[in-house]
This record gives C-alpha cells, structure tokens and sequence, in this order.
C-alpha cells in the first residue's frame, strides 16, 4: 500500500504518472508535508499564478485558516493572527478546464466575483461536485481545479480532523494554527 490508505482514498486516474512538464510543489506545514501535482496544461494561469506566489515566499507563515470536516481545508492567504496577507491581481477563472473538485484535488479560492481569484486555496476532502464548472454565469462558474495531492493525504487528513472555532470575524479556524512553515517547488 503506497501512500498509507492514498491510493484506497482516490480515484485511479488521480494516481496517474507525471508528464514532462509537471510541477510538483510541497507544503512543509507543522503537521507534515503534503506535495501538489500542478496541471499547467489544464489550468496554465492558475498553475502559474500559485508558483509565482510560492517561488516569492508568500505562502511561507500562512496558515490553513479554514477547515471544515466532509468538505475542504482552506489555506495561503492569512497569517497566523488573521491578518489576511496582500495579494497580486486577481486570475481568470480556468474552471471550465474539465477537472472536477474531487477528493485530494486542490483548487482556487474567491469570492462570489466568478473571477477573484487570487493565492488563497483549497483541498477537497470530499467529492465536492458541486463546485465544478457548469456555465458562463455567476450561479455556473464553479472553482478552479489546478492540482491534486500526490503525496501526504495522511497530512491533510490530519488537518481536516482539527478542533475549529471562531477567531474574530472568521469561522471554522483551527483553534491551534495549522501553519504553511515554507514551501519548495521542484521542476
């Protein structure tokens, strides 16, 4: 069993071999580390806006600031105070890419603005269909799939089981911070 239960928890065509131009990306967080499988084909804005992020440390010290068990864990953009980091230009939604929000997938966070996007993320822990791309309208847009977890969904698992709370107007927050100590990125 590769992975502990990993290859039990996703879909087959999940686990599938890297292709030349995959970016793995791997958050050395303080509960372990979980590495990304970037689809710089599918998603080639949205690959390339969360490596610029990462490559510029940004990430470094952010926290997972948003965790709800059967759902996602939500992360990259807040630190450990709640101070909500500044960001760069928003991104062009690339969720009609045909990839699903399926569990161990990583996708982009926003706001209701289809189109918002910025360095916040999540991880599906749960087959979350219904954020999939559906049409061109605000109720359709769905968020953007761009990776997968290949590595330590023991870790995220881990994360999603957290003890929550509330931490001034934010809901769902760890009570002790589950922080993104750095993150490494091989090409």
């Amino acid at each position: 069993m590769r992975n502990g239960n990993y290859d039990r928890i996703l879909p087959q065509f999940l686990i599938a071999k890297l292709s030349e131009n995959q970016i793995m990306i791997t958050l050395h967080t303080n509960h372990g580390e979980i590495t990304l499988e970037l689809e710089t084909e599918k998603a080639p804005l949205t690959a390339d806006n969360f490596i610029k992020y990462a490559k510029d440390g940004f990430y470094d010290g952010t926290v997972f600031h948003r965790v709800i068990d059967g759902f996602m864990v939500q992360g990259g953009g807040f630190t450990e105070d709640m101070e909500q980091k500044r960001c760069s230009e928003t991104i062009k939604n690339e969720a009609s890419n045909g990839l699903s929000n399926v569990i161990g997938t990583v996708a982009m966070a926003r706001t209701s603005d289809p189109h918002s996007a910025t360095a916040q993320f999540f991880i599906n822990i749960n087959d979350n269909t219904f954020l999939d791309f559906k049409s061109e309208t605000a109720q359709g847009w769905g968020y953007c799939v761009f990776g997968k977890v290949s590595a330590g969904m023991d870790v995220v698992n881990k994360i999603k089981a957290v003890s929550t709370g509330n931490k001034g107007m934010h809901q769902d927050v760890p009570l002790e911070a589950v922080i993104i100590e750095k993150v490494t990125i091989a090409e």
